[in-house]
């Protein structure tokens, strides 16, 4: 998307980045040699010889781990004074007040100090073998271009700029721009609609500006990103500029509210090779002194409301925590490639594509292309060409290409990988044997992670433990340092013995955790403090085993997760309920073979209506995918003459799941329903 300019520039922002580092490193104490060799970080902690120790103490004694910790990981221009300020019956949740630092300076400057020719960035094009690669060094210029290019328009401290762009150097550019200048971002993934887009424009209060491009390519096909925009704008008035950069070579309709960021310098084959941020930006981008705790990313999910949350995300906290879970849980050791295959417009683009490899001065591939494009080798193909040693994908996407069969892995060198990761969503055994044995070629350790974009980085998973410490397949098994996991009965109290099934929460505060839901910190305490007094509550269900490993056993509130992307149902209810025909409808989940669960829609329609069923659900389907994204179709509608409902009118949505499941014995007790029958005439019409 951008390469740099030449050597002379190179040179400045390799000298300028040492000038930055040397005000900015500022590590607290010396280490010392008692502290477990596999984790230099805490080497200041006395008597700890082991991971079992160490990870008890991470828990029992964690201001002292994760301040020793930060003083190691991190550099800081002023440092901590207050390690953490937590208290989960407010919801409240500092870390490391008094410092100071700067995420882009942790990200880049320090490792331009002491290898600028370092691959940072590996860019997996959609058009297979015409990867890119960027050095630290250029990756550090393309940031300050573009810093103050943002500056020179008019974006300062504390304003959000919004993103929305395909997985891309630019983009990630983008991202580190803004923390540079001091700037919130707000990524929103670029397979959302513009009523999506918009919405969160205006809910993010995003005043400034938005970065995008004019298209973006993916699995072979072209989408619209500028026009999307266009549309988003119409009901975004307070939106001032709008950046626009060139994925391809095809021109779009400039506004006057259009910036064009780019100058195409050379061509070749009708593909862009290089391009460059308006020349008159200088590389050089004094980096903005951030507080702790001052906001790094806002980042939107889906809860049971309708109505997506904007987490927000700070600064120490999150890129600490970020950088220690990618270095420990996935054993990355200074030289190695790292490939994690998701799009940095969801929270692990952020933590394992972005933040934590570049903290790690790592290597990490942006993968822009689908798996099967343009044959189900994809995937593999890359890790040959680009020699990956770690592999993080979905288990959707391994469940996909299962089906394909063995012989689209095996004619592909694999030998590189060391450690393979899955995210999103609980993989099945079938999948994780497949992905052990064919991909891994049983040699590779399978890390099944547990996290979400509350929690800003892993929090369970197999690994780090003992090199010879089992696997159990389809399970996360083992709690992060410093994460202790506890399950609650439907009465509120803590289950304490082995075996068993609850409502999974944590017991205490971890700093890569989000601080709030942006503008309305009451929800944020509803959701996640509320229905548990002094824990937070994650929204899912686990089981934890005789040997006391946890295994996600779902969703506890009216959130889907398809193909790893989570998705309220209110949500799709909400643009159902807008064709005129509809007068009701009740959205619930079901497993799905390849994306873990499908939308199984429930649609009451209004009196005196005559349609073809075909037709509406073509609609209704159009709709959601128009309003939301494709992903969020519903893959069956059914309609129904009514819901089953309590007698006070609300609907029962166990009883739809257990009807779609056809699970009649496991309808429950319906003596609340206002009609108990209702939950079984449904039954007999389902498709699944």
């Amino acid at each position: 998307m951008w390469l740099p300019c030449g050597c002379t520039s190179k040179y400045v922002a390799s000298s300028f980045a040492r000038r930055t580092l040397a005000s900015y490193l500022h590590v607290s104490g010396r280490s010392r040699c008692n502290v477990a060799a596999f984790m230099p970080e805490a080497a200041g902690l006395e008597g700890v010889s082991g991971r079992a120790a160490l990870r008890e103490l991470s828990v029992s004694n964690s201001e002292s781990f994760w301040a020793a910790v930060a003083r190691h990981r991190l550099c800081w221009s002023t440092p901590f004074h207050t390690v953490q300020d937590c208290d989960l019956s407010r919801g409240k949740i500092k870390w490391f007040e008094g410092g100071k630092l700067n995420v882009s300076v942790n990200c880049l400057d320090r490792h331009v100090h002491t290898c600028p020719e370092r691959v940072a960035l590996i860019w997996e094009r959609d058009e297979r073998g015409s990867e890119m690669k960027y050095t630290y060094g250029e990756l550090l210029e393309m940031t300050c271009r573009l810093g103050n290019l943002l500056r020179r328009h008019g974006v300062k401290r504390g304003d959000c700029v919004t993103i929305y762009m395909p997985t891309c150097p630019l983009a990630v550019a983008s991202m580190l721009a803004c923390a540079r200048i001091g700037a919130a971002h707000n990524v929103v993934f670029a397979g959302f609609s513009a009523d999506a887009l918009a919405e969160r424009i205006r809910d993010g209060e995003m005043l400034l500006l938005i970065i995008t491009v004019n298209q973006g390519v993916r699995g072979g096909k072209v989408t619209e990103l500028k026009k999307t925009v266009d549309t988003a704008m119409q009901s975004c008035p307070t939106v001032k500029q709008v950046f626009v950069a060139m994925r391809t070579d095809n021109p779009v309709t400039m506004t006057a509210r259009d910036i064009a960021m780019e100058e195409v310098r050379e061509q070749k084959a009708n593909q862009i090779l290089e391009i460059q941020i308006q020349a008159v930006e200088d590389v050089v981008c004094e980096p903005a002194v951030m507080n702790s705790e001052d906001v790094l990313f806002l980042l939107y999910t889906s809860g049971s409301t309708g109505k997506p949350k904007g987490l927000v995300h700070t600064q120490a906290g999150y890129l600490l925590y970020a950088a220690l879970t990618h270095r420990y849980v996935f054993s990355y050791h200074d030289g190695d490639v790292f490939g994690c295959v998701a799009d940095i417009g969801w929270i692990t683009g952020h933590s394992y594509v972005v933040y934590g490899p570049l903290a790690n001065g790592a290597t990490t591939v942006l993968f822009e292309s689908t798996p099967i494009y343009p044959d189900p080798g994809r995937y593999w193909d890359m890790v040959e060409r680009l020699k990956i040693n770690q592999f993080y994908g979905a288990p959707t996407a391994i469940r996909l290409l299962l089906k394909y069969g063995d012989q689209w892995v095996n004619k592909y060198d694999r030998s590189t990988l060391k450690t393979l990761g899955s995210v999103g969503e609980p993989i099945n055994t079938e999948a994780w044997e497949w992905y052990h044995r064919v991909v891994g070629d049983g040699r590779c350790p399978v890390v099944d992670t547990w996290w979400q974009t509350e929690t800003g980085g892993i929090c369970i998973a197999p690994r780090p433990s003992d090199p010879d410490a089992e696997i159990v397949p389809g399970m996360a098994m083992r709690p992060f340092f410093g994460i202790n996991p506890v399950l609650m009965d439907t009465e509120g109290e803590v289950l304490t013995s082995n075996n068993t099934s609850g409502a999974l929460c944590m017991a205490q505060p971890w700093p890569g955790m989000a601080r709030t839901i942006h503008n309305n910190h009451q929800r944020f305490i509803d959701t996640y403090f509320q229905p548990y007094p002094g824990y937070f509550f994650t929204g899912d269900g686990a089981y934890r085993s005789e040997e006391g490993y946890y295994q996600i056993t779902g969703r506890l509130d009216d959130v889907i997760n398809v193909s790893g992307h989570r998705i309220g149902t209110a949500e799709i209810e909400d643009v159902v309920n807008q064709c005129p025909a509809v007068a009701e409808s009740a959205v619930v989940g079901y497993t799905h073979s390849i994306k873990g669960q499908g939308v199984y829609a429930f649609v009451v329609l209004k009196k005196g209506i005559d349609v073809q069923e075909a037709d509406l659900s073509r609609q209704l389907n159009g709709m959601v995918s128009e309003k939301i994204a494709k992903y969020a179709s519903p893959d069956f509608i059914q309609f129904a003459k009514r819901l089953p409902k309590t007698r006070s009118g609300k609907i029962m949505r166990r009883v739809l799941r257990k009807v779609v499941e056809s699970d009649l014995e496991g309808l429950g007790d319906l003596s609340t329903l206002d009609d108990p029958a209702a939950g079984w005439k449904n039954k007999c019409q389902c498709q699944i």
